[in-house]
């Protein structure tokens, strides 16, 4: 690789010391290294389209991919899970490799340790690296026939209670098919790489990131017997809030990767399948999913 990108999260990189040394770094092995520059707004409009950037039509909140020149061939991306979540969600329609750098705590998505940061960027320049495609799942919130929202997850679409500490009743239908009602204080639906994050707090299985497979489990049910379950990737899921919560305060709340969110009430329901999207992440180490995992839970 010879061209690169740097999304940073400035509160964990300040002053951008860490993007600055990869760039310099890379400069100095002949590379041509580009910083995502501030200045988002918040708006999700950007400005004119910059010369020789690439063009990508998804919306985006935090990084506009119509920024990034089309000469770049990967995108570094510095901070948490949380930064590299948004950074895959920005850039999906790019189909640009993504390398997540941990700046913080505990992260199974951001593959190298910032002490590590040379070592994984030799790699890239010598081409020792391999690309592993992630399974978004699609997700549309409905009000009667009208869509609240439309958006992509990759770890994670989060129903949960909204507002008053109470159970929350939903129904669950597979392919047209009811298969359950829950009782519980709200229902995770995830992917492969989404297992190791709120579905494996609540006690769901651990799946390999490569796997096409979505996952789900309830929060803290109100049953005896309730246990989370392994769908194929093929399969259409809705749920449907109970008819016990009418109103805004009793209502729900759907989280898409814990960044966007629309409220829920009686009869509103979300449709859930596999997206038709991919992410591109890089893996620059030979460890295997199961290292990894044994390292991040320290056993």
């Amino acid at each position: 690789m010879n061209t690169f990108y740097v999304i940073t999260n400035h509160q964990k990189d300040p002053e951008l010391r860490t993007a600055g040394y990869i760039r310099r770094y890379l400069e100095e092995k002949g590379r041509k290294c580009y910083i995502q520059q501030s200045g988002f707004d918040g708006s999700g409009i950007s400005g004119q389209k910059e010369k020789g950037a690439r063009g990508c039509p998804h919306g985006y909140k935090y990084t506009d991919a119509r920024r990034i020149p089309e000469d770049v061939e990967c995108v570094l991306v510095l901070g948490g899970d949380g930064t590299l979540l948004q950074a895959a969600r920005d850039l999906v329609d790019c189909s640009l490799p993504l390398l997540g750098i941990n700046m913080g705590t505990l992260g199974y998505l951001a593959e190298i340790e910032h002490t590590n940061i040379q070592t994984a960027l030799d790699r890239l320049i010598s081409g020792e690296f391999s690309v592993e495609p992630r399974m978004l799942i699609h997700g549309e919130a409905w009000h009667q026939n009208r869509r609240l929202l439309d958006d992509i997850a990759l770890n994670d679409i989060v129903i949960t209670r909204n507002g008053r500490l109470r159970v929350v009743d939903f129904n669950v239908y597979v392919d047209g098919v009811f298969l359950s009602a829950y009782s519980a204080d709200g229902m995770i639906i995830s992917t492969p790489t989404g297992s190791t994050g709120y579905n494996l707090s609540v006690g769901g299985p651990i799946v390999a990131p490569q796997a096409s497979l979505i996952l789900l489990s309830a929060i803290a049910p109100h049953t005896l017997t309730s246990r989370p379950i392994v769908l194929p990737d093929n399969v259409e899921i809705i749920i449907e809030i109970g008819a016990r919560h009418s109103t805004d305060v009793d209502g729900a709340e759907a989280t898409f990767d814990g960044d966007t969110s629309v409220k829920l009430n009686s009869g509103d329901r979300i449709v859930i399948a596999k997206s038709e999207r991919r992410v591109q992440m890089i893996k620059t180490k030979n460890t295997s999913f199961l290292e990894i995992l044994r390292e991040k839970m320290n056993n």
